[in-house]
């Protein structure tokens, strides 16, 4: 992954005015086969913006995943009560990116030792999750955590959680494609070496 244009892609550290990039066109690649990956690293607007760049990654949304309300909305949310995190929907082609792969670049891109917090988010909201809707995709994802946890990027233990993956909720309209909408805008994500 480090050679995914890592400075074009890089936003500005510590929850700060995102320098995110210029929009580029997705290709429509028709793939034989898809996935559906649920993450949860803080705010969802950075997450999307970095994650839909990757080569293999076919679409994204951004919702609402893991707690109890049914059709939660952002003012639901944004209360920590309802139990969901603001997370991503990543659809991707698995012959051109594979789940682990996704899943170690989740790791570099927000910090997976800070419970319920990203930068000034905080809550359970924003909780470090990865929500598996397979027992491949659970094995992964613990083989991921131990990646991440012996890289040495991290001096505090990785507390992601591991969550069944429930309904996906996608957010309000505004929020889709947040930072393509609004260059600029408040992000606390970067791709970390």
């Amino acid at each position: 992954m480090r050679g995914l244009a890592a400075a074009a892609l890089l936003a500005l550290c510590a929850c700060s005015p995102a320098a995110s990039p210029a929009p580029e066109k997705k290709e429509t690649v028709m793939a034989e086969k898809t996935e559906t990956a649920l993450l949860a690293g803080g705010c969802f607007w950075g997450m999307e913006d970095l994650v839909r760049a990757l080569p293999g990654v076919l679409e994204t949304r951004v919702g609402y995943t893991g707690g109890t309300l049914k059709t939660p909305s952002y003012e639901d949310v944004k209360t920590g009560d309802t139990g969901h995190a603001e997370s991503i929907e990543v659809k991707f082609d698995p012959a051109r990116i594979s789940y682990g792969a996704l899943l170690d670049f989740f790791f570099r891109i927000h910090d997976p030792t800070t419970p319920n917090r990203q930068g000034n988010d905080i809550g359970t909201q924003y909780r470090s999750a990865i929500f598996y809707s397979s027992p491949e995709q659970k094995a992964e994802a613990e083989a991921a955590v131990k990646r991440a946890a012996h890289t040495g990027r991290w001096q505090r233990p990785v507390t992601t959680s591991l969550e069944p993956a429930g309904e996906f909720w996608p957010a309000e309209d505004y929020h889709q494609d947040y930072l393509r909408k609004h260059p600029g805008g408040y992000t606390c994500h970067y791709i970390r070496d």
